[in-house]
């Protein structure tokens, strides 16, 4: 693929790709799991947890449904 000039325009929508999966995906989980604004405000360090939880939960399904398969 590099030598026919095919491959970082595939990464590069590949990339896209999970950044947009990812924008969508992590508000709406957010949502499920009752983490909002009020809580960062009440309980900074439980906002956080949850915020990387989510994070590393919505980074790991976009790379089993765009890397792996």
């Amino acid at each position: 693929m590099i030598l026919s000039e095919k491959l970082y325009p595939h990464l590069l929508e590949i990339d896209r790709a999970a950044r947009e999966r990812m924008d969508v995906m992590l508000p709406r989980m957010m949502e499920a799991a009752g983490v909002t604004e009020e809580l960062k405000a009440r309980d900074p360090m439980r906002w956080v947890g949850l915020m990387n939880t989510l994070k590393a939960q919505a980074e790991e399904i976009v790379l089993t449904e765009l890397i792996y398969q």
